[in-house]
């Protein structure tokens, strides 16, 4: 598998587009990762790269072998843990990509269900824009991801699609904790703690505050879900999530209470679990994506497909 050593050179060189860098991350010197980038495009017969006075960027020819690399290493990972599965001891890789909303809790519970059976699969879990976990999953960075409220290109497969409510996040002792339900005119008297990225949090506020009329009182912008907790304990300020932000049946979380939006003021999203399509995952990739699916469908059987 020498040669698929090589690819990874390649593949480093092109995501860090610079040969210094990439000779740093892969623990060889820059002349000698130059040579063999060198004797590569003289196999192939063409440059790959564009050499510019700040490093390197893959010209088209490159756009087009880099596909090649990253499908071949995929392929590697995916028959290297069908071979671990024929022994009875799964082992592999996982690479999930989502935003806060989902990282924060539900996530977090699904990896180490899976991991009490398959201690020796690892996982990244990279925090995404929906804008980065597309083009992740088309560069074959990433198995999966959660996109939340996105506009989806046709070569990505849905997996499934989970419809959510907006809840408003309080001190158990705030004034509102004792609603069940909330419309956003009245949040109006209160700090308000609102996300900072493009997404689909930000997407459903701005829609409620379209329908309403209701300019809220913005004092802090963060897609931080800690220092939301954390805030809201130190003053009578409201953040907003999503159930997968917090645990299930659990209304009252480490001293904050979550409260439903009405649904007339702010309309459910949608979270997307997507894959790029036609690609077949490692077995371990496959499994995990199947736990997932069940999960979401027990958790909000009304909601999911």
């Amino acid at each position: 598998m020498r040669h698929l050593t090589h690819l990874r050179y390649i593949d480093v060189v092109a995501r860090e587009k610079s040969i210094r860098k990439a000779s740093e991350k892969l623990n060889i010197t820059s002349t000698a990762l130059n040579r063999r980038i060198l004797a590569l495009e003289e196999e192939v017969g063409t440059p790959l790269f564009e050499r510019l006075p700040s490093g390197v960027r893959l010209n088209t020819a490159g756009e087009l072998f880099i596909q090649h690399i990253r499908s071949q290493m995929t392929d590697l990972s995916r028959v290297l843990s069908q071979i671990s599965d024929l022994s009875g001891v799964r082992r592999g890789h996982v690479i999930v990509g989502g935003g806060p909303e989902i990282l924060s809790s539900f996530l977090p519970g699904q990896i180490a269900k899976y991991r009490q059976d398959f201690q020796a699969v690892q996982f990244d879990v990279l925090r995404q824009t929906p804008e980065q976990s597309l083009t992740a999953l088309m560069n074959f960075e990433t198995d999966m991801s959660f996109i939340f409220d996105s506009v989806l290109p046709s070569d990505l497969d849905i997996v499934a699609s989970v419809s959510q409510p907006l809840f408003a996040l309080v001190h158990k002792d705030h004034p509102l904790a004792e609603y069940k339900i909330l419309k956003l005119q009245d949040c109006l008297a209160w700090p308000i703690i609102s996300p900072l990225s493009e997404g689909g949090l930000k997407t459903m506020l701005e829609v409620g505050r379209l329908r309403t009329a209701a300019n809220l009182q913005t004092v802090i912008k963060t897609d931080e879900p800690n220092f939301i907790s954390d805030y809201i304990r130190n003053e009578n300020a409201i953040g907003f999530a999503i159930p997968l932000s917090f645990e299930e049946n659990t209304q009252i979380v480490k001293g904050l209470k979550s409260i439903a939006i009405d649904e007339g003021d702010v309309p459910p999203g949608i979270v997307h679990l997507v894959q790029r399509k036609g690609r077949v995952l490692s077995v371990a990739a496959a499994k995990f994506i199947d736990q997932i699916v069940q999960a979401l469908n027990k958790r909000f059987p009304e909601a999911t497909r």
